[in-house]
Order: C-alpha cells, then sequence, then structure tokens
C-alpha cells in the first residue's frame, strides 16, 4: 500500500498515509496539520484540535521513516510554495494539485481509493488508526504509551488490542 501511496499523482497521500500509520493521527487532523505543529528538526508532532479533549496538545514523535517521508514531502512543498510560513496547511487546498496553502485540503477519499485499488487492499482510512494501536500493543507498549501517541482510545478499545499481547 505504500509503495502504491509513493507512486500516486496525488503528492500527498504518501506523507498523509505515513501519518496515520505512524501517528494514529485521524483523517481531520492531518487535513487540518499545520506546519508550526510539525517540528522537523526535533522530529515531533504536535496535535491541535482534535476529535477529544484528550486528544488535544499531544505531542508524538516521528519514528525515522515518517521523519524521512516528512522531510522529502517539505522540499516538494518549498519547490511548490516558497519558505514555508508556519500557518500554512501541511496539505494544502486545490485538486487536482494543490495551490493555496493558507486553506487545508478538503479530502484525502479520491488518493485514498486509488491507492487502496492500485494496491488490492480494501478497509476505511480510520483502519490505519486501528493498525497503528494494534502495531504498538504487538510491540509490547503500555496502555499509557498507545493513550499518549494515539490520544483518546477507549478503555474498551484497548481491552481489545490488550488480547493482541497475549
Amino acid at each position: 500500500m505504500l509503495a502504491a501511496a509513493k507512486a500516486a499523482r496525488s503528492p500527498a497521500i504518501y506523507p498523509a498515509l505515513m501519518l496515520a500509520l505512524n501517528t494514529g493521527k485521524r483523517d481531520a487532523e492531518i487535513r487540518h496539520l499545520q506546519w508550526e505543529r510539525l517540528d522537523l528538526s526535533k522530529a515531533v508532532l504536535t496535535v491541535a484540535d482534535s476529535k477529544t479533549e484528550a486528544g488535544e496538545g499531544r505531542t508524538i514523535p516521528l519514528n525515522s521513516a515518517l521523519l524521512e517521508a516528512m522531510i522529502e514531502y517539505a522540499k516538494w512543498y518549498t519547490s511548490r510554495f516558497g519558505t514555508i510560513q508556519p500557518e500554512w496547511y501541511v496539505f494544502p487546498f486545490g485538486s487536482p494539485r494543490p495551490k493555496d496553502p493558507t486553506r487545508p485540503m478538503v479530502t484525502l477519499k479520491t488518493s485514498w481509493n486509488n491507492v487502496r485499488k492500485k494496491a488490492g487492499v480494501s478497509g476505511r482510512w480510520h483502519d490505519n488508526r486501528h493498525t497503528l494501536v494494534t502495531d504498538l500493543a504487538e510491540g509490547g507498549a503500555g496502555d499509557e504509551t498507545i493513550r499518549n501517541i494515539a490520544g483518546h482510545v477507549s478503555k474498551r478499545m484497548l481491552k481489545h488490542y490488550s488480547h493482541i499481547r497475549m
């Protein structure tokens, strides 16, 4: 799926998918991400608005694969828009090509569907969040670590993923 996203026409789908798979950010959190919340020099991302209060303000470390993807995307972004402004959106408005960095992208739906078809994968965008939580649980991460990275995760959901650890 990542290979299909990397080869896609959309410059946004690969870094957006990497964010989903490595940070657990929800669709709207990704589309509304501004550069001031993404510190590539410190390899961290700070979540602004979130679906839940528990998700707001959380700081998520960027692993090496995600950091590399975001650095490459930042290079493309700079070549497209010039010097990046902190208040600009990481995934700017405009279809088929981004054209207004002062407005957020409206949807990832078309790019996501194209990637899924090309990769032969079924599933929803939100399943990427579940994949991260599963990976963390399988890797032995504690409940608090999972909650800190994913934001609000219900006790019921954590109980489900704790069975994976067994």
